[in-house]
């Protein structure tokens, strides 16, 4: 999904987040505002995982929200 249209969705789609990654806070969602770099990370970072494999399921999550 292009950044541009990732960014404008965030509000939508961050409940979804939410749902997928319990772990991630409110807070935590608000300053990721769509910027996929910053999820992955916060993904890799709270559930203790690498890289690729955090990488990998933001990759499918975004998958089955590209309406594009």
């Amino acid at each position: 999904m292009n950044t541009a249209i990732l960014k404008g969705k965030w509000k939508q789609m961050s409940g979804s987040a939410k749902e997928k990654w319990g772990k991630l806070t409110d807070d935590e969602l608000r300053q990721i505002d769509g910027e996929t770099e910053r999820l992955v990370g916060k993904v890799q970072e709270k559930y203790g995982i690498g890289k690729d494999e955090a990488q990998k399921q933001v990759d499918e999550w975004f998958d089955k929200h590209d309406t594009d």
